[in-house]
């Protein structure tokens, strides 16, 4: 029985062996495609605000740089009359058309010219007009231990049925330790600023697409938009959320629907796609030529939540250290140390306590120290 056993054995192994070695990989030509086409984000705000367009380029899916910016690119948008305007690139791919009184009666289209000698052009869109934000409320979940917040919205004469949103989200924060003094010109002098304490802010990344086509009323109730986890500390002292509304026509939200299947678990619009997903922009000079984006128009409604939780910790850190400020040969002091300098410290101030940066200086985390005007 053991013969038989092991024989078999010896055959399933062998089996085995024989089916892996003929496993080669394989690497489909569009994974490792160089072709960098160019990749348009951005829409006209036919209201109050500025225009942007950010141009990319596409990379393949197995590099991990950050995408190539469009630099030089001359960026303009036509009116159906014949009126021209002019955006200004201000660097890092992004180009701004300052507000204008824009007709939302007329339609418009995109002329993107390369430095490379291409054209682009979008069709002509009409203007979707967006209904205002009825308000932005949350709620705290004890069994995720986070906060979901929630936008309402609603159209009474039932037209716009498909909406998108954005939002960028604020919140303050402080270090374990304050540092009070530092050395400057070879003397201890008292910090002339505050880096305990600074405001940091994020860019939702996702795509955030709404309908009532299938409903009986053109509502919008209960949407959950941004999901924010306690141990984030986002939430512990203050935190602020502005939402950004906008209208879309039929053909611009299944593009959005069809993007956000592809790209939801890559990260953005300009991260390596899976699969192909054109939208209204061609290439002038040869229409096989790829382009990614969709051009539309549309007035944009905005909402700004703020709110107290004081959900989260205290941040913690490493003990402080005490150094005395003098140094003697071969030993750490005040002058030397590469810790940062906390406070004064003994009867006589013959020493000073001292903590790491990275306890202690906020703009570490990406913040700034500069409090918003909003705040």
């Amino acid at each position: 029985m053991r013969i038989r056993n092991y024989t078999l054995l010896t055959v399933t192994l062998a089996m085995l062996a024989v089916i892996y070695s003929c496993v080669e990989p394989f690497s489909p030509p569009e994974v490792n495609s160089d072709e960098n086409y160019l990749v348009v984000d951005g829409f006209l705000n036919v209201g109050n605000d500025t225009s942007r367009i950010e141009l990319r380029r596409t990379q393949n899916v197995n590099q991990n740089t950050n995408p190539v910016s469009e630099n030089g690119a001359k960026v303009t948008v036509e009116v159906e009359n014949g009126e021209r305007y002019d955006f200004t690139e201000t660097g890092d791919g992004l180009y701004i058309l300052p507000p204008r009184s824009f007709s939302t009666s007329n339609k418009y289209r995109l002329r993107i010219n390369t430095g490379d000698g291409e054209e682009y052009l979008s069709d002509y869109v009409a203007v979707s007009l967006t209904p205002a934000i009825d308000s932005v409320t949350y709620k705290y979940n004890p069994v995720q231990d986070a906060v979901t917040f929630y936008v309402n919205t609603h159209d009474e004469q039932g037209k716009t049925q498909f909406y998108r949103w954005k939002f960028d989200e604020t919140w303050e924060y402080v270090m374990a330790y304050y540092s009070a003094i530092l050395i400057r010109n070879d003397s201890i002098v008292v910090r002339p600023e505050n880096i305990n304490r600074c405001w940091n802010k994020r860019n939702s990344g996702s795509i955030l697409l709404g309908s009532t086509v299938k409903l009986s009323s053109d509502i919008i109730k209960d949407l959950p938009l941004a999901l924010v986890p306690v141990n984030t500390n986002k939430l512990h002292i203050k935190y602020s959320i502005r939402v950004k509304q906008y209208g879309l026509s039929r053909d611009a939200f299944e593009y959005w629907t069809s993007l956000s299947k592809t790209t939801q678990g890559t990260g953005s619009l300009f991260d390596p796609q899976p699969s192909q997903v054109t939208g209204n922009i061609l290439n002038t000079k040869n229409s096989k030529t790829l382009v990614f984006g969709y051009f539309s128009a549309s007035t944009e409604t905005s909402k700004r939540l703020t709110i107290e939780p004081r959900l989260g910790t205290f941040p913690r850190c490493i003990a402080p250290d005490t150094l005395p400020i003098s140094c003697k040969q071969g030993e750490e002091c005040a002058y030397t140390t590469s810790s940062m300098l906390l406070m004064y410290w003994g009867l006589r101030s013959d020493s000073v306590l001292v903590g790491p940066a990275s306890c202690t200086d906020c703009r570490l985390e990406g913040g700034t120290t500069e409090r918003p005007s909003y705040w």
